[in-house]
């Protein structure tokens, strides 16, 4: 970690900022590892079927008529709404959607997830620019690897914390608007002044807090939303001549001294940049459900695939890393008796209940986290027989992974144990473009058909082959209109 404006930092030196430029524009499509173009285009799949899924939330609905009410040029698609917005508007609803499920990929150990809000206002940028797939590959690319990179110069690797989550800031919105103008300026072709300049004005208008994460509300759903719809913005105010100072990111009063007090990771930001890729090794979630919670679940589908007779158990121990059983374990009680289905996204004992049992999707899916299941009784008693606890193996490994060690005791006193220290979804069990299909398809098919489904699909598949991506979203709106208006006529 250093302080603001380190020693050595000359005039004529180049700045963070002008670095992260000079990279994105250093790296059209001709330039990216083929691991980056398979991952960006999984992450353009997942992305877009989950905000499909997300249009039924009432909190979607309501981003969605804000945004119509702002009126403007037509220029983006927004998933759900029929015919075109404003491009930021646009971004502003398909990133809204997006973070809503808590289905999107996730970074470590800086624990942000960086495509919510790159792949939206990449999407909405591309479309108002008639960008072809390949200059929105390497757009979001560029952007996501901007996005991990600066959450990474707020990791205290002493303390294995994030410091944006110790001051109480939510690190996903807040880089992720910063990645997300890379995105944009590249599509909007941004030379890297340009982009210097989008840097400084998104920096102003990157924000999120997390309080509710601890006693409520539905904000959280709003901030990747308005982290791109601040990205299209601030290059859009570039383009109409306003500028942005080039230490918008280690200056006396910048980026890292606003959020992180001035203590940060310069080397994070630049070390390896452009020949280390960080965007294969981000974390796709396999479930929908706050993701220290997946492998609990990975340790009861083990376990359940011993034929395990259910009524015999007796009880269950979940051992999970130490800094994160009150997310999933505490208050016991609560987490053993979730109310809601969001509730039982953040609890240890209903994901080993949801795995034990299966489900949809890749084993465990949307359908399994309902407010009815959450308290079905059955599921209940079960839970009941679940504690959480601190294991000192699964701390040691947090937070590059959240490892589980479950242990189940029978009726006959027999001891049944799993232990999962690695994480369906990453770069050491990575899951294939058919099973991301899969899980987009799982996603899509509860709002438009499978026919819709089937071209989305194909289309993200090949997508370095579309000359205009705006070809790409039109027949989800399309059909998500038809869908709204028969269900009306029922």
């Amino acid at each position: 970690m250093s302080d603001p404006e380190p020693a050595g930092l000359e005039l004529g030196d180049e700045t963070l900022a002008q670095q992260v430029a000079a990279f994105a524009v250093a790296h059209p499509y001709e330039a990216l590892p083929d691991a980056v173009v398979d991952s960006v285009r999984k992450r353009v799949l997942d992305t877009v079927g989950i905000a499909v899924a997300a249009t039924a939330l009432p909190t979607s609905a309501g981003a969605d008529a804000f945004a119509a009410e702002q009126g403007g040029v037509p220029q983006a698609t927004a998933i759900g709404h029929d015919g075109r917005m404003p491009a930021g508007w646009a971004a502003f609803v398909n990133g809204v959607l997006a973070h809503s499920l808590d289905y999107d990929d996730t970074h470590l150990p800086s624990v942000l997830h960086p495509s919510a809000t790159v792949v939206p206002a990449s999407l909405a940028a591309a479309e108002a620019n008639g960008s072809s797939g390949r200059e929105l590959i390497a757009a979001v690319a560029c952007g996501l690897e901007v996005c991990v990179r600066l959450g990474m110069a707020g990791y205290d690797r002493a303390s294995g914390a994030s410091l944006f989550f110790e001051h109480g800031q939510h690190a996903t919105s807040i880089c992720g608007a910063m990645g997300a103008v890379v995105s944009v300026g590249l599509l909007s072709g941004f030379g890297p002044d340009e982009i210097v300049h989008a840097l400084g004005l998104a920096a102003s208008m990157s924000s999120g807090i997390i309080e509710a994460n601890r006693t409520g509300g539905t904000v959280k759903r709003m901030h990747c939303g308005w982290a791109a719809h601040a990205a299209v913005s601030a290059a859009q105010l570039v383009r109409h001549g306003f500028t942005g100072p080039p230490t918008v990111l280690e200056g006396r009063f910048g980026f890292f001294r606003a959020w992180l007090h001035g203590s940060f990771d310069a080397a994070a930001v630049t070390e390896g940049l452009g020949e280390r890729w960080e965007v294969p090794g981000i974390f796709f979630k396999p479930y929908p459900a706050n993701h220290f919670t997946h492998t609990a679940i990975d340790a009861a589908r083990a376990i359940s695939s011993r034929g395990v007779d259910l009524a015999a158990v007796t009880s269950v121990v979940l051992g999970v890393p130490a800094p994160i059983v009150h997310t999933i374990g505490e208050p016991i009680e609560v987490k053993r008796r979730p109310e809601t289905g969001y509730m039982a996204q953040f609890s240890g004992p209903y994901a080993v209940v949801a795995g034990l049992l299966g489900g949809g999707g890749l084993a465990v899916g949307l359908d399994d986290y309902t407010d009815e299941l959450a308290r079905d009784p059955y599921r209940r008693r079960l839970m009941a027989l679940v504690d959480v606890v601190a294991d000192d193996r699964c701390t040691a490994v947090f937070p590059y992974q959240f490892p589980a060690v479950l242990r189940v005791e029978l009726r006959d006193g027999q001891e049944l144990e799993q232990a999962v220290m690695v994480n369906r979804g990453g770069p050491q069990r990575p899951l294939t473009y058919d099973e991301l299909a899969t899980k987009f398809a799982d996603n899509a098919a509860r709002v438009v058909p499978a026919a819709v489904v089937e071209a989305t699909r194909d289309l993200i598949g090949t997508l370095e082959q579309l000359d205009d991506v705006s070809i790409l979203l039109g027949p989800l709106g399309v059909a998500m209109a038809n869908h709204s208006m028969s269900k009306e006529g029922r």
